[in-house]
């Protein structure tokens, strides 16, 4: 697979909520940060968003919005409507007049990530995506709302676990999406995807993570010298090549030791250390605990936090 697909498969998403919000009326109401990433389309009418230092700014229908990690945040039917503090909930919401015809409505929710690895997602992504009706329709993004929205308006047998399959692909192609960091200079995994000369390099990391790769090797196979290329993988990635490996293969690694199905031999040989000795050393040095104790937890230890800082894969 390519490295793209690499990271969403070990991050294996799912919907963990997806709720209906309407309104009606003048409303009004203010969440509180909250860790996991949120998304919403919006299928009626049109509400305003604004975060923390931000003016607010229009959602129209069509709209769709990705928060990697959630800010605090308000939402309104008009710019300058008093906000009242609600806290996120997992059942349909109703926002402003409570009886009568809605007319605004809209999808909305979070994401589940494997824990272990969410970091990964927002190495990968800008503070936010967001894609006004008018630009994602000429896309296959736009078209994944179209669905989402047709199936929120019927109620054919199997609605919901059809929705939970379009909201996974929802996030995969917002992930893929090209469109999403226009100006956004952050570094990331998708970033080097559209430079040609990483691109190469980083497929070349994925497809065999067990080679013994060097600087100079991936800067030839980038075309470019090799301080040249550290320089602009740097710059791109937000951490070094070899770096860049090495999260790469402590992440393979967490996901294997929490899977249970792999000895400590077998994951040391296919992520590229010569033995379960020096990849325990590794991911001892890395993460703060042995690979074992590290599986016994289920990865939620205190000490199982990377060390390292930077935008690559964790």
């Amino acid at each position: 697979m390519d490295p793209l697909s690499d990271v969403i498969a070990l991050l294996r998403p799912n919907t963990a909520i997806s709720k209906p919000i309407t309104g009606r009326g003048r409303w009004g109401v203010r969440y509180a940060a909250h860790g996991a990433p949120g998304f919403t389309i919006i299928l009626k009418g049109a509400c305003w968003i604004a975060f923390e230092g931000d003016a607010p700014w229009k959602l129209e229908k069509g709209s769709f919005l990705l928060l990697p990690s959630t800010p605090a945040f308000t939402l309104s039917s008009h710019p300058g409507v008093a906000c009242e503090p609600r806290d996120p909930m997992d059942v349909a919401v109703r926002h402003g007049e409570p009886e009568g015809d809605a007319d605004f409505e809209a999808l909305g929710g979070t994401f589940r990530m494997e824990a272990v690895n969410a970091p990964l997602l927002l190495a990968l992504l800008p503070r936010m995506i967001h894609i006004p009706a008018s630009e994602g329709r000429e896309v296959r993004l736009g078209r994944v709302i179209d669905l989402i929205m047709e199936e929120c308006g019927g109620d054919e047998p199997g609605k919901d676990m059809i929705l939970q399959r379009m909201l996974e692909v929802l996030l995969v192609e917002a992930l893929r999406w090209h469109g999403i960091t226009p100006g956004d200079d952050r570094a990331g995994l998708l970033n080097g995807m559209r430079d040609p000369a990483l691109a190469r390099v980083l497929g070349a990391m994925h497809a065999d993570v067990r080679a013994d790769w060097t600087v100079a090797s991936l800067a030839r196979i980038a075309g470019q010298s090799r301080s040249a290329f550290a320089a602009r993988f740097g710059a791109v990635l937000g951490c070094g090549p070899i770096e860049y490996l090495a999260r790469w293969r402590m992440a393979l690694a967490k996901d294997a030791l929490l899977r249970g199905a792999k000895s400590l031999d077998r994951i040391a040989d296919e992520i590229g250390y010569e033995s379960a000795s020096a990849f325990s050393t590794a991911f001892r040095k890395r993460l703060g605990c042995p690979p074992g104790k590290f599986a016994r937890a289920g990865g939620f230890d205190d000490l199982t936090q990377d060390r390292s800082n930077g935008s690559g894969p964790q």
